[in-house]
């Protein structure tokens, strides 16, 4: 993978940049798009054309890709939120507490599984959609099916990984007796799932590449279904299940997973996308594969330092206590709410810078990630003021201990302020990844996580004392500075001229 430099020294925007009144109208819609959109399909057609992608009005057109990117990253968000809610009520002295806390670290393992499957992921939508955008089908074909086998034994390394190392990662966190227990059969169960969920993402990717983004919005809808119902079933006993507790939640979760999986096979299998299983191109060797994960590496490298960072920032916000840590952990699933949008958008935006470099049409690939910026900055401020004003009952919901409810409103305001960035971060992340530009990206998260998020984190939660505030501090910072860095590499424009 090479970087193809533009015809001058300059930057593709450096007239742009030089002058104030260029760089306003390179945010403009090209005045060649104003034709009529033509997104009406039937029913039976799952994904836009070719035509439609690269010749729609983008405002319409990214909204249209990404709502239901969106809802599918919302019953994503409500898998999770299921849980975290019947964490959070569970009765008994401390039960909540440590529920909470086994949800969450399982959140944290499940993060991670799913950005180191993105070794896989970005790869395909990167080159599903570079090879539909020059209508090259067959080859878009044969990257699905090349992908999918890849996702499974990603999956499966994942869980044996996953399986032999939860009792270090419980240790890590210094849980111990019942907590401990709770958290490692919780972790080894959720493993179970995540095989399946890895090809589901993977699947989901190819779709998305080609523009289909309902399908995954449909199979994820089902999942979210299925846990919604099994998990409350599980850990309460309804009908002729047994009471199980804090374990019945991953056990709803695990199953719902499977199913998905199985759905995301089965619509490859009849090709309700356009992609279509073969038995022959069922295979994880030759130069596809190789090309795969040649992209997504440097992508999973970014998600495995990022949560190395995480994870390690979790000790520091666990030196101010248990509530601290479950405040911590309902507060990140509050701010989903922001995140989701935004990968929502980014995947929209992706699936057409793609298919716009793969047309030779760089200058659309840039104005799609515009429009979608413009539209994510909006969310981003009116999330802000929601946080602002209803952090309070917002935690109120979502537990039942005063504690965790007293340290976590005051963090959740701060953490408002920092929404847009997030945003930001977000969709220009996306657009270096749907041009195939993965490394970059991975340096930022390294020098952000390791260089801004710990030290400032430890130095404002634990030498200043200012818990989980001071720890946020720190998450904040890194945030911002992801935005700052990312936006000017979007900014500079090499990304346009990247070769896969």
């Amino acid at each position: 993978m090479t970087d193809a430099p533009p015809a001058d020294d300059a930057s593709p925007l450096g007239d742009s940049i030089a002058d104030p009144r260029a760089l306003i109208e390179s945010w403009k819609e090209p005045a060649d798009e104003t034709s009529s959109l033509k997104l009406h399909r039937p029913r039976w057609q799952k994904r836009l054309t070719q035509e439609q992608l690269l010749t729609a009005p983008l405002k319409s057109l990214v909204l249209f890709l990404a709502l239901p990117s969106l809802a599918e990253q919302m019953l994503i968000f409500l898998v999770g939120t299921v849980d975290m809610l019947l964490a959070g009520h569970l009765s008994g002295e401390g039960a909540s507490r440590v529920a909470t806390e086994a949800v969450g670290i399982a959140a944290y393992v499940g993060w991670l599984a799913t950005m180191l499957f993105a070794a896989v992921g970005a790869g395909t939508t990167a080159l599903v959609s570079r090879a539909m955008g020059a209508g090259d089908e067959r080859f878009a074909n044969q990257v699905a099916n090349r992908s999918l086998v890849l996702s499974a034994i990603t999956g499966l390394a994942m869980f044996g990984l996953l399986w032999t190392a939860a009792p270090v990662l419980a240790s890590a966190l210094d849980l111990t007796g019942e907590a401990r227990q709770i958290t490692i059969n919780y972790l080894r169960l959720d493993a179970v799932g995540l095989i399946f969920a890895s090809i589901s993402l993977a699947g989901s990717a190819a779709m998305r590449g080609c523009g289909d983004m309902r399908t995954p919005m449909w199979i994820l809808g089902g999942v979210n279904v299925i846990n919604a119902i099994l998990s409350p079933m599980c850990v309460y006993g309804t009908g002729p299940l047994p009471e199980m507790g804090v374990v019945g939640i991953v056990i709803g979760t695990m199953i719902a997973r499977i199913a998905g999986g199985l759905a995301v096979v089965w619509c490859l299998a009849v090709g309700t996308s356009g992609l279509k299983l073969k038995s022959s191109e069922l295979r994880a060797t030759g130069d596809i594969a190789q090309r795969i994960l040649s992209i997504g590496l440097p992508a999973a490298a970014d998600g495995l330092i990022m949560w190395i960072g995480h994870f390690t920032f979790l000790r520091i916000v666990r030196e101010s206590g248990e509530a601290s840590l479950a405040a911590h952990f309902i507060g990140i699933r509050i701010e989903a709410l922001t995140y989701l949008p935004a990968v929502a958008w980014g995947a929209a935006t992706a699936t057409l810078v793609g298919q716009s470099l793969g047309a030779k049409r760089p200058d659309r690939a840039r104005q799609a990630a515009n429009v979608a910026l413009m539209q994510m900055v909006g969310v981003g401020l009116m999330l802000t003021v929601v946080y602002l004003a209803a952090a309070g009952p917002i935690f109120r919901a979502m537990s039942n201990d005063p504690e965790v409810c007293r340290l976590g409103a005051p963090a959740l305001r701060m953490l408002a302020l920092f929404q847009v960035p997030l945003t930001v971060a977000i969709v220009v992340l996306n657009t270096l990844r749907g041009a195939g530009e993965t490394r970059f990206p991975m340096w930022v998260t390294l020098i952000g996580g390791f260089g801004i998020r710990l030290p400032l984190a430890w130095f404002c939660g634990i030498v200043l004392e200012g818990g989980l505030i001071g720890a946020w501090i720190g998450m904040c910072g890194d945030m911002l500075f992801r935005a700052v860095v990312l936006f000017a590499r979007y900014l500079h424009g090499g990304w346009m001229h990247k070769s896969i």
